[in-house]
């Protein structure tokens, strides 16, 4: 069941285009600060794609449809590679771009943005609390409660409180 505060107004929800852009952009912002883990075990163009994509929709450049065919590009990049921060910082830039068409895939943005981090030995609790805090209030709060119900069903901050 998706969280009714994250559908689009043009489809019955409260959320604003406005808003629906800035989580696009807000989503791309998470993930391109991991995609140099990927970067650095594959060649493969798509998650960058992706998350040029996702700022094209965020603009009104592109369909919705081209985004959603990013996101399934970016998540097959994340399946070819081995590597696990690789495989995450590839899916993150498949929920960024796939903020067009669900806005709620912003959160999968930085919630694999921080598997990718960890997996790689790197601090994801400062990168929830960052890009958290570079949300707009009114964002913040539901991002940040819809971000902390997944934790640990994703199996992010283990080692933590969380």
């Amino acid at each position: 069941m998706r969280d009714q505060r994250f559908v689009a107004a043009h489809r019955g929800g409260p959320l604003d285009r406005e808003s629906h852009t800035l989580l696009a952009h807000w989503a791309a912002d998470c993930a391109e600060r991991v995609l140099p883990l990927f970067v650095r075990h594959s060649v493969d163009d798509r998650p960058q794609r992706a998350l040029d994509i996702a700022r094209m929709w965020a603009r009104g450049d592109v369909e919705t449809g081209v985004a959603m065919k990013a996101s399934a590009a970016a998540h097959a990049a994340a399946r070819e590679a081995t590597d696990k921060a690789a495989i995450a910082a590839a899916r993150s830039a498949g929920h960024a771009v796939a903020t067009a068409h669900f806005a709620d895939h912003c959160m999968g943005a930085l919630l694999y943005a921080m598997k990718a981090l960890e997996a790689s030995g790197e601090d994801a609790r400062a990168a929830l609390d960052r890009q958290l805090a570079s949300l707009p209030l009114h964002l913040r709060n539901i991002v940040a409660k819809g971000v902390y119900a997944r934790l640990k069903p994703l199996g992010v901050l283990q080692s933590s409180d969380g």
